[in-house]
């Protein structure tokens, strides 16, 4: 599954609803993952520590709804979202960070298995940011782990006009830098590669980070997952990356995902690489898009026979 969670925020008809208090916070976002039953959960737009979504480590939460003992969150800002002025940053805060449950440490590496590439490099101690807010992606599973990564991509150097929920028309958004998670997973038939990642609105400026990650996954093993929101939509995420590593790469969900209310559009992808066509095809048939009283995206959630 992949979802967009606008930081947790519940919707009603297109409009944001008030946030509960304390541990109250997080219990529509931990509702709404538990239900869809997913074993591999890639999440976008991830809050840690932010006031607005009450100050709850939003990954945990859904990491523990869903029962995955395994998940990692990484940290695409480290900073405050104000009303009105978009993200506050922490100067002193690194650009990456990555989280993870009790035991696996936090840093530039998130503990020994994990290694990170970053844009403009990820420094700090652990201690100092350790409560840091955060904004990013999470990647949360049930199956046993054997490897993380973690890079960040630099934001688009322009703002474009765009719908924000909640906000009438179109307001002028500065892009964002963004994070990527990688994780390599035990399945029955061997390992496989899942990644959840977050791309750029700025249109040119997520593909060229999509062939980006195609790169930067090139040695880890085969089959791959791509979940996300990308940006993108129909046929050219796919395309991207058919043109970056002269590979077929499948959806495997082909629906509408935004806005949630009325979905018109899917920036929001599952793409396959390296699974045969005899379990993509019941893949597709299965694969949905529920409304949840979350976000102004739907979920997107298919079921891949390995």
């Amino acid at each position: 599954m992949t979802f967009n969670v606008l930081h947790g925020q519940a919707m009603t008809g297109g409009r944001p609803v008030a946030f509960g208090v304390g541990e109250a916070a997080g219990e529509p976002l931990g509702a709404a993952v538990a239900a869809l039953d997913a074993d591999v959960v890639a999440l976008q737009e991830v809050d840690r520590a932010q006031e607005r979504s009450g100050r709850i480590d939003q990954a945990r939460v859904a990491a523990d709804a869903m029962g995955a003992a395994h998940w990692r969150f990484a940290s695409a800002v480290h900073g405050r979202s104000v009303p009105g002025e978009g993200w506050v940053l922490d100067p002193k805060a690194p650009d990456l960070r990555v989280y993870g449950p009790p035991g696996a440490g936090a840093g530039a590496g998130a503990g020994a298995d994990t290694d990170t590439d970053t844009d403009a490099g990820a420094a700090g101690g652990v201690e100092a940011y350790g409560d840091a807010p955060a904004h990013g992606v999470a990647l949360l599973t049930r199956l046993p782990v054997r490897h993380w990564r973690a890079r960040r991509l630099a934001p688009a150097p322009f703002a474009l006009p765009l719908r924000v929920a909640g906000r009438p028309g179109l307001v002028w958004v500065r892009d964002q830098p963004r994070a990527v998670l990688a994780a390599v997973l035990e399945g029955n038939a061997g390992p496989f590669t899942a990644v959840a990642l977050h791309l750029s609105f700025v249109p040119g400026w997520n593909a060229r980070q999509l062939a980006a990650v195609r790169r930067w996954i090139a040695d880890l093993p085969r089959p791959y997952l791509l979940l996300g929101d990308f940006n993108l939509t129909g046929a050219v995420p796919r395309t991207v990356l058919a043109a970056t590593g002269r590979e077929r790469w499948h959806d495997l969900a082909r629906t509408p995902t935004y806005p949630a209310h009325r979905p018109l559009v899917q920036f929001d992808h599952i793409l396959a690489h390296g699974v045969p066509p005899s379990s993509v095809r019941p893949a597709l048939t299965s694969a949905t898009a529920p409304l949840t009283p979350l976000s102004d995206h739907r979920p997107l959630v298919a079921d891949v026979q390995w």
